[in-house]
């Protein structure tokens, strides 16, 4: 029988001793094994739940990343809100199966829902890979000049993270800048400062990853004058 969070989290208060937490956990883990193996559609968003309360008390939870990705595949809200939540505190952009949500992240991109857009933003502007950056960049970049400042804010912050990443991308989103620093939104500006100070740092780590070439091109030049 599935029990709630909260219910959950008085019984691990109610442990007096480490060894009474553990069981408690290894024993409520075991029923959220059971339930993803039975495919329980509509308690998953529960059980992930309790699995990230778990994972905050240091217990392992790995083996619960592919049921965040099924819930972000899925239709409701709820479910993806939980599962953006799990994506971001149990998995990090080194691990592979980050790149299975990749579809899920452009089609919530292009939602109407803000809400859901706001999601996927969040999402690659904590633990997208530099792979993730280059492919989703163009959907972030159309949300950026969109009409909805809850929606241009978060896709500003996302920006930030594909210039870390990918700071030869930095000309697509300069474009953009003039366009979010003539909102009158106070979040929209605040952002678009933040990503001007951001394209600064990109066009300087060009630059300078430009002069490291030109003078490896130049020492190698010498090499080949030099066997000559």
């Amino acid at each position: 029988m599935s029990i709630r969070l909260r219910e959950l989290i008085r019984n691990v208060r109610a442990c007096k001793t480490q060894a009474d937490e553990r069981g408690c956990i290894h024993k409520e883990c075991a029923a959220i094994r059971t339930a993803f193996k039975e495919e329980s559609n509509e308690l998953r968003h529960r059980n992930v739940a309790k699995l990230l309360f778990i994972h905050m008390l240091g217990y392992p939870t790995h083996w619960g990343q592919m049921e965040c990705l099924k819930l972000i595949a899925g239709n409701k809200f709820l479910e993806k809100r939980i599962g953006y939540l799990g994506l971001m505190i149990l998995l990090d952009e080194r691990q592979e199966v980050l790149m299975l949500v990749e579809n899920s992240l452009k089609n919530d991109l292009q939602s109407a829902n803000q809400y859901i857009s706001g999601l996927a933003c969040c999402s690659i502007g904590n633990i997208a890979s530099p792979e993730i950056c280059r492919d989703l960049s163009p959907e972030v970049e159309k949300l950026m000049v969109g009409s909805n400042p809850f929606v241009s804010k978060k896709a500003a912050l996302c920006a930030i993270r594909i210039l870390r990443k990918c700071p030869e991308l930095v000309d697509t989103f300069t474009e953009r800048i003039g366009t979010l620093l003539g909102s009158r939104n106070h979040a929209v500006l605040l952002t678009s400062l933040k990503l001007m100070r951001e394209v600064r740092s990109a066009l300087a780590a060009l630059a300078a990853l430009a002069t490291l070439a030109a003078l490896a091109a130049l020492a190698a030049l010498a090499a080949l004058a030099a066997l000559a």
